[in-house]
């Protein structure tokens, strides 16, 4: 009985002992792990528990298995047209196979850098092989809302067909490029080349997404200069616009005027005309009922209007005179 309880404390401190050792280790959601046995790779685990390891002789190796973001450095690349931007991205990855990862690239900072190297030389490579405006734009949406300069127009049909006519060939309409791919198709024709590489470190890609592109300095001057002239040439056609407006409405204020003064004389004269008929018929009647008078006012009237403008007179020894000094006119 003795006998019995010293093996049994004996294999009480044991069994304490290890698991002291640690035989036993936890690993959580989200977890994965690589078992190596003096630097040889024993087993993988993928699922979280509780998982067994040799004491004193395997080691764990602890990595994610949720999905991870990359955020590179901004490259300056040049485009199709040796057009130099500045190009930045960032990608989502996790690690599919952890013994393929730990055998190549082993540490989670030197997956960041195999990735550094992988991503940056897909997005030069289809940065270089694309045209400008495919990095930029995504659409052609742009292009099919047809790019015009908003007048409003308050005229009948045919001055707004020829309005629209105007538009359609000024030069103040911005002619944009025709977008075969676009910027989305551009991120998966990089993630499809990274993607070639990746798997051989464990590795699978998610996406690649550009976060932001933006021109270098000498572009960008390029891109304003291009800006300030579209935008003078569509403040030419305001102003050619306005002209033509205003040619055309003083034209039309100049012939209303026309209309409006020859109207005005056309009345003055019939006016006049029946006035002076008028008078006539009074002096004719005036004459008629006793022609001395008529003949003595006319000539006193015309008096007052002649003889003040004279600065000297010679003689009134003429017949314009004859009522001056005899009231008879002899």
């Amino acid at each position: 009985m003795k006998k019995f309880v010293t093996t049994l404390v004996v294999l009480i401190v044991l069994l304490i002992i290890f698991v002291m050792l640690g035989p036993f280790y936890v690993l959580n959601e989200g977890e994965q792990s690589v078992v190596t046995r003096f630097g040889a790779i024993v087993k993988s685990e993928q699922d979280a528990g509780l998982k067994f390891k040799t004491p004193m002789i395997d080691t764990v190796v602890k990595y994610p298995k949720r999905i991870l973001s990359w955020d590179g450095d901004a490259q300056r690349i040049p485009t199709k047209e040796n057009q130099f931007i500045w190009v930045d991205t960032t990608a989502r990855w996790k690690i599919t196979d952890p013994l393929k990862f730990y055998e190549s690239v082993t540490t989670i900072q030197q997956a960041y850098s195999r990735l550094d190297d992988v991503i940056d030389s897909s997005v030069r490579t289809v940065i270089s092989d694309s045209p400008l405006a495919e990095a930029v734009r995504s659409t052609n949406l742009i292009k099919e809302s047809e790019h015009k300069v908003a007048i409003e127009i308050k005229a009948d049909d045919s001055a707004s067909k020829s309005v629209e006519e105007l538009l359609k060939n000024t030069s103040a309409i911005a002619a944009f490029e025709e977008i075969k791919l676009g910027r989305e198709e551009l991120s998966k024709e990089m993630l499809k080349a990274a993607k070639k590489i990746t798997p051989e470190y464990g590795i699978e890609l998610i996406d690649i997404v550009i976060r932001q592109i933006r021109y270098s300095d000498d572009l960008t001057q390029s891109v304003y200069n291009r800006m300030i002239k579209e935008r003078k040439q569509i403040a030419e056609f305001y102003r050619s616009y306005g002209e033509g407006k205003k040619a055309e409405w003083l034209g039309k204020l100049d012939n209303e005027k026309r209309s409006i003064l020859s109207s005005a004389y056309e009345r003055s004269e019939t006016v006049k005309g029946t006035a002076d008929a008028v008078a006539t018929k009074i002096y004719s009647d005036a004459y008629g009922q006793d022609k001395d008078f008529f003949e003595f006012w006319r000539s006193i009237e015309s008096y007052k209007k002649t003889l003040p403008k004279f600065s000297k007179t010679l003689s009134t020894n003429m017949d314009y005179f004859k009522f001056l000094y005899n009231q008879d006119g002899r």
